[in-house]
């Protein structure tokens, strides 16, 4: 207990709520839901056959199949409508291949995505060091996703095949006495095949949900910045008269503007002072002043 004390003291579990670490856990959740619904899969249907002779007949005809869909090795017996004992009929295909790897490949998914995590959560700093971790989680990513790729249609292909032949119509076809018309051959009940087709939906989930990973791996692997470059903003300061220009010196322009107007004020008083007013009086001063005091001043001696 102390040691996983320790553990879940020293674990990151805010990784959790980050892309990386919330796509394993979906990972993780639907490859059980992919591999269970396929591989925990038993069917069954059922068929009657009447034959001309009642006492011959059998009219509750049961077939169960399951999971790998060996189905050249499920047989049922008929009755041959003939007397004597009944025949012994065995299903047609082998579709245990598609069927295997798909449920290997969600079991391997579950495994893989639960140690994935168990790193992201106590050794990340590890994990990114050197980004190999996330070189080789980017690596086995990729190669999940082209098998979830495979798997996923192979079983659906596969699963196709099993439709068609545990089709209680086209198994009649085997029955030899169902060739006769007097003898009544009919289907009771078809198989239940839900199960089987949720199993090929979690798969191409799985392989979304792979694929989609593989850019918050990437992200972590440093080749972004490797072969896309990194973005250096420019260290150079800006020209002096443009910033000055936009804050400080632009206020000369109210000076400029305010001088102008004060210069065209004294430029509209300059003329009076300088012709008019300026002159005259000096020009008076000139003849009325200094020029008559020596008149003066000469009449008092």
């Amino acid at each position: 207990m102390d040691v996983v004390n320790q553990l879940v003291a020293t674990g990151q579990f805010t990784v959790i709520k980050q892309p990386l670490g919330f796509m394993k856990i979906l990972q993780w959740i639907f490859s059980i839901f992919a591999f269970s619904t396929c591989g925990s899969y038993s069917g069954m249907f059922k068929m009657s056959v009447e034959c001309k002779n009642r006492s011959e007949s059998d009219l509750s005809i049961e077939v169960e199949f399951d999971y790998p869909f060996r189905l050249h090795q499920v047989y049922f017996d008929a009755p041959t409508c003939k007397g004597g004992s009944p025949e012994r009929l065995f299903l047609i295909g082998d579709y245990s291949s598609s069927a295997e790897f798909f449920v290997t490949i969600g079991v391997f998914s579950f495994l893989y995505s639960m140690a994935a995590l168990s790193v992201y959560v106590f050794i990340l700093e590890k994990y990114r060091e050197g980004c190999k971790g996330a070189q080789i989680d980017f690596v086995v990513t990729c190669v999940f996703t082209f098998f979830w790729l495979v798997a996923s249609s192979a079983w659906a292909k596969g699963l196709s095949d099993v439709k068609a032949a545990t089709d209680p119509d086209k198994v009649i076809l085997l029955i030899e006495a169902c060739d006769e018309p007097e003898n009544r051959c009919r289907e009771i009940h078809e198989p239940v095949v839900s199960g089987l087709n949720t199993s090929v939906a979690f798969g191409f989930l799985n392989l979304v949900l792979w694929g989609g990973n593989l850019w918050f791996v990437f992200k972590e692997t440093g080749w972004l910045v490797a072969f896309g470059g990194t973005y250096a903003p420019s260290q150079e300061k800006a020209p002096a008269p443009e910033s000055f220009g936009q804050d400080g010196y632009g206020q000369q322009q109210g000076y400029g503007q305010q001088g102008d107007a004060y210069s065209g004020t004294q430029g509209g008083y300059q003329p009076d002072y300088g012709q008019g007013s300026y002159t005259e009086g000096v020009g008076d001063y000139q003849q009325g002043g200094y020029e008559q005091q020596p008149n003066s001043y000469a009449n008092q001696m």
